[in-house]
């Protein structure tokens, strides 16, 4: 992976070289994927959901005001895709398959049932909460993303997102718990 800035990868594909936009793609996919699944619950739909979303950014570059917040800005991208995806969809109850659900090979089978209990009831738990608490407390706790970055993203200001992450993690400590006890 090349260590050029996002601005000037993104001025070399402007100039015409499409290579370079290779190494922008291979900068986010990851990221925008494991956002995208968390959303949608669905790997097949969450990478349709990525490809859409980086082959509208390609399309629509010159449109990026600030070519060093590329990542932002193709994050955008992906965060109105699911957000319309998911207005469209009636059924919010979708599992998410289990392959998108990663274990160590390493770990013992006794070990590596609990986690995959755990994760179940944590998708689950997730998956009742609206889904703007959803979508903050992925990009806080998951992605690792700053609250500055995540109102950037999301165009939402820092407070309310500082709620809505604040709501997400009480709501999961009181499913949780009721689970436990």
């Amino acid at each position: 992976m090349t260590s050029d800035t996002d601005a000037l990868l993104v001025a070399r594909v402007l100039d015409g070289d499409r290579e370079c936009y290779a190494i922008l793609v291979e900068r986010y996919q990851d990221s925008l994927f494991r956002y995208a699944v968390a959303m949608v619950k669905d790997g097949d739909l969450a990478a349709d959901l990525v490809q859409d979303s980086l082959v509208k950014a390609y399309t629509s570059l010159s449109a990026c005001q600030d070519p060093a917040r590329f990542g932002a800005w193709v994050f955008r991208i992906l965060v109105n895709r699911c957000k319309d995806h998911l207005k469209s969809r009636r059924s919010r109850n979708v599992p998410l398959s289990e392959d998108t659900a990663t274990t160590a090979a390493a770990d013992d089978p006794a070990l590596s049932a609990d986690r995959a209990g755990i994760r179940r009831m944590m998708e689950r738990a997730l998956a009742t909460l609206p889904d703007a608490q959803r979508e903050a407390f992925l990009l806080k706790h998951v992605e690792g993303y700053s609250y500055e970055e995540m109102a950037e993203m999301l165009d939402v200001s820092v407070s309310a997102l500082k709620m809505r992450v604040m709501r997400a993690r009480d709501a999961l400590q009181a499913l949780l718990k009721g689970v436990a006890d």
